[in-house]
């Protein structure tokens, strides 16, 4: 039988795909290498096999396994990944013909997830996604959950849980979801707090790996992980940033998208990207040199849709021009900019469209006020923000940021 490897080690990987047409497999299975390399796997193969269904007992036809064992004894790899989600019973078929670990899409996202996370809510979040996509599996997988050890597959909880019965992870289950809704609780109360004290805020959303943690580096130097691997961040990081007009806005990254995401990890995670419907504006990072820009492009829109972000103001943010090739197909307007994150290129215009896209909360203004409205000078400083103040013969002339319930009043005192 098959042995575990040390995780420090790559593991050398093949990887299958049964096409029945229902998603372009070629792009699937080049996403699949990003993912498995990710997780550190060393991509030695593929096999796609053409097939108007899956096999119910092993996925790919028998004559495709055979060729798969010989590739994979050829070729020395000890892992098989499959770009769909398996059954317990085909996982278990699987390996006894291959006798080599065999595991799906799903089971290296949460593997890739698990190795991410680091804050409490994160891990929590990982674990509960295992638990509820290993829970129907438990009945095919049989004598395979009684194998302990390291490897792509089975990080996180599943090392010490493996043996567990269905009623065991069921109260893991509860108890996990139970948590979650107090970290919940918490969270909508601090979302809450920043809408009553007048936060702007502005939700980076996007495909995973197309540079929103570098951005928010590069703008706030947060010292957020950023690599290019996907789900390089996980767990949520915000950072304030000063806009032109001199209004704040806290930038909220949030956990990278792609495709055909698992049902379980969309729901898990969906905290995440909660932050995306709450916030003034979103800033959805597409990266210009991928040449499937537009497709992941449209499964961000499509998410945000189902998270309810219809009406909140999108600023389309092209990302890498710096390795983009055809930077003039591109048009900015008040809804697009381009700019290379790496290189801190464009963002003067970024932030004028952030700041074009909030709501007016506060308006900056030059104004010259009385001395015996002096009262009203304290509302602004309470308020709002004064940059600058001058002493006159008329009065206090100031540079202000003015809350917009002074707004009108403030008209009263143009500065001349």
């Amino acid at each position: 039988m098959y042995e575990n490897k040390t995780e420090d080690i790559p593991v050398k990987a093949v990887l299958a795909c049964v096409d029945t047409g229902e998603f372009d497999a070629e792009t699937s299975i080049k996403e699949l290498a990003e993912l498995a390399s990710t997780a550190n796997a060393d991509v030695v193969g593929t096999i796609i096999q053409r097939k108007q269904t899956y096999d119910p007992a092993t996925c790919m036809g028998a004559g495709r396994l055979e060729e798969l064992k010989e590739q994979l004894d050829a070729l020395g790899a000890e892992l098989v990944i499959f770009d769909h989600e398996l059954t317990g019973v085909q996982v278990r078929n699987i390996e006894e013909i291959l006798d080599v670990r065999v595991i799906d899409r799903t089971t290296l996202i949460l593997d890739i997830f698990a190795q991410r996370a680091r804050t409490r809510e994160g891990k929590l979040q990982v674990e509960l996604a295992q638990q509820k996509y290993r829970l129907p599996r438990l009945i095919g997988l049989g004598t395979a959950l009684s194998r302990l050890g390291g490897g792509i597959g089975t990080r996180g909880p599943g090392e010490t849980k493996l043996e567990t019965d269905k009623r065991h992870i069921r109260r893991r289950i509860s108890a996990l979801t139970d948590e979650l809704e107090e970290l919940k609780k918490h969270r909508d109360f601090s979302r809450s707090r920043r809408k009553k004290d007048g936060v702007l805020c502005a939700a980076i959303v996007g495909y995973t790996n197309v540079g929103k943690s570098t951005l928010l580096n590069a703008l706030t130097d947060a010292g957020v992980l950023a690599e290019n691997k996907l789900f390089a961040t996980l767990d949520i990081t915000s950072r304030a940033i000063e806009l032109p007009d001199g209004r704040s806005v806290m930038l909220i990254d949030t956990v990278g998208l792609i495709r055909r995401l698992p049902h379980d990890l969309v729901e898990a995670f969906k905290s995440t990207l909660e932050e995306a419907a709450s916030a003034d504006v979103i800033l959805n990072v597409q990266d210009l040199s991928s040449p499937e820009r537009e497709q992941q492009e449209r499964v961000t829109t499509e998410l945000l849709s189902e998270l309810g972000c219809s009406g909140i103001p999108v600023i389309n943010v092209m990302n890498k021009a710096d390795a983009a090739s055809d930077l003039e197909t591109v048009f900015e307007d008040g809804h697009t900019v381009v700019i290379s994150a790496k290189e801190r290129r464009g963002f003067d215009r970024l932030l004028a469209c952030i700041s074009a896209a909030l709501p007016e909360t506060a308006r900056r203004m030059r104004l010259l006020i009385p001395y015996d409205k002096t009262g009203f000078l304290g509302k602004i400083r309470a308020e709002g923000k004064v940059f600058s103040e001058e002493y006159t013969e008329s009065g206090t002339l100031v540079d202000a940021l003015v809350d917009i319930k002074l707004i009108k009043e403030a008209e009263q005192y143009p500065a001349e």
